[in-house]
């Protein structure tokens, strides 16, 4: 079982952002964040998921992922998303995002988990922390799909 604990952050919404995620298996621990210059909170908590499903190298494993997003894990868990594909996302936000994340998410055995931010769950507080000091970093990154859905 692998467990992913993700969580974004925008400083302003649109502003500076980031996300983090915490990957977990047996004793090995992995930490990934990064930071960019100009984006929205819903992006960023999606993008924590993707890269956190990106970052495992085989396929079919059982990944439960730990999010404070109720935009993600509902678009998921109650299909708003596999709607939105049968319209082709019209007048959807974040189309480029959702298309990276359905292979991802369906190259493994996903369950959602929605925890309560800052609830002093550690591994999300920690995900918070390196999302929060991605967006306040240098060097942010251009969310090139943020500047293409304007």
């Amino acid at each position: 079982m692998i467990t992913i604990y993700t969580d974004g952050s925008s400083r302003g919404n649109p502003g500076p952002g980031g996300y983090g995620v915490v990957l977990k298996y047996k004793k090995h621990r992995k930490e990934l964040s990064a930071g960019f210059r100009m984006t929205t909170n819903n992006r960023m908590e999606l993008l924590a998921v993707i890269v956190g499903l990106e970052a495992l190298k085989e396929e079919q494993l059982p990944v439960t992922i730990y999010s404070d997003s109720k935009y993600v894990v509902d678009a998921v868990d109650k299909g708003w998303l596999w709607g939105w594909v049968k319209k082709n996302f019209k007048d959807k936000k974040n189309e480029d995002l959702w298309k990276r994340f359905i292979p991802a998410y369906k190259k493994q055995k996903v369950k959602f988990r929605w925890v309560k931010g800052h609830a002093g769950i550690p591994e999300n507080e920690r995900c918070d922390q390196l999302a929060v000091a991605a967006a306040e970093g240098g060097r942010l990154l251009e969310d090139k799909g943020f500047k293409d859905q304007k």
